[in-house]
């Protein structure tokens, strides 16, 4: 018998969030960053966002995307939301603190629920 494994859905981790989406926003996610998946968390370098690896924790992303060649548009949420952080990316391989990408996201209104 063949497992199939289902991957997350964009806006999965979304519990809840502002009034016309004023949550989200248009973003580029600098090259070289892999196949990103919704719920990735992802820090601001320059004007624009990265994986995160540990500091500045400034969005996340909502669907997926493939970045490995270019820089690419998405969309993600930036502001004032919930979300479920049993559905949040922190990095993949790299060891990150999640209680200060947590606090970063608290203080730009994302709260996580656990």
């Amino acid at each position: 018998m063949t497992v199939l494994t289902e991957g997350r859905h964009a806006g999965e981790f979304i519990m809840s969030e502002a009034n016309f989406h004023r949550s989200r926003d248009n973003i580029v996610i600098s090259s070289g960053q892999g196949v990103l998946g919704p719920g990735t968390v992802l820090a601001k370098s320059g004007a624009e966002y990265v994986v995160y690896a540990g500091s500045g924790a400034a969005a996340i992303l909502i669907g997926r995307i493939d970045t490995t060649d270019a820089d690419t548009p998405g969309a993600a949420i930036t502001r004032d939301a919930e979300v479920n952080g049993h559905c949040l990316d922190f990095g993949g391989d790299c060891p990150v603190n999640e209680t200060g990408a947590l606090a970063d996201l608290a203080a730009l209104g994302i709260i996580a629920r656990f």
